[in-house]
């Protein structure tokens, strides 16, 4: 296990628009860092350049309620249109409460609010607008993965992190949406502790670890450093996913 890893948030990344050429503006700010890419790096990226990047961009104008939402929102006090594209972009609706709307989301993340916001989000004068997460962050971590991999030669793993809240803990903390290369879950069970003894039921979400840490030096406001370059991961990559991270709903005691 390596006892370092350094990270180094990338700046000079202009704001992200449909289109826009994500490896291409990664790989520009890299050099502006003297940053040589090397196999076993990874970028932690987050949700929003990606969704933005992708079109995930939605104008509230464009959104008429349902019935549904329009209840809902009388309940949570929230506006009825950003409730119908949470409704829209979710699986099954768990908790409503003042302000929140717990779901499982289309990806199997339950989140508050699918994951729909609109801070960091650039609007019109007259308009505005919120942003959803990417339609399959894990395709958009592999499509990312696999162009740094054509225009640098080297194998780079992608970790898609987002905002969370957690049940019992107050605040937020960066979590890892979409994955390509390093692993998700880290099973140490079978190896042992200190004292000999096997570990029995050890698994570490070291997607989440990476993503929190990278969530430090990126910022939550407005330091516009939404990429990290990470060194000295201490796994090797693999064939990984979301779905890893995800406890099914049946081993779920609360639900």
């Amino acid at each position: 296990m390596s006892r370092r890893m350094l990270l180094t948030a990338l700046a000079g990344l202009p704001s992200i628009k449909r289109g826009d050429d994500l490896p291409a503006l990664i790989i520009a700010a890299m050099a502006r860092e003297t940053i040589a890419a090397e196999d076993g790096d990874i970028l932690v990226l987050a949700q929003k350049i990606v969704s933005k990047s992708e079109g995930r961009q939605v104008w509230l104008r464009d959104v008429t309620p349902g019935p549904r939402a329009i209840q809902m929102a009388e309940e949570t006090k929230k506006d009825p249109r950003v409730v119908e594209l949470i409704l829209q972009e979710s699986s099954a609706v768990l908790r409503c409460h003042f302000g929140v709307i717990v779901v499982e989301h289309k990806s199997g993340l339950v989140m508050a609010n699918a994951g729909i916001d609109a801070s960091n989000v650039d609007d019109a004068a007259e308009d505005e607008s919120v942003l959803l997460l990417p339609e399959d962050a894990d395709a958009s971590a592999t499509r990312l993965r696999a162009t740094l991999r054509e225009k640098l030669g080297c194998d780079i793993g992608i970790v898609i992190n987002d905002s969370f809240g957690r049940a019992w803990r107050n605040g937020t903390i960066g979590t890892a949406i979409g994955l390509s290369g390093p692993p998700g879950l880290w099973d140490m069970r079978g190896l042992p502790d200190r004292n000999g003894r096997l570990l029995r039921h050890t698994e570490v979400a070291i997607a989440d670890e990476l993503a929190a840490a990278a969530s430090l030096v990126m910022g939550q406001g407005a330091e516009g450093l939404p990429v990290v370059h990470v060194r000295g991961f201490p796994l090797a990559f693999r064939q990984s996913s979301l779905r890893e991270l995800l406890r099914d709903a049946s081993h779920d005691m609360f639900r």
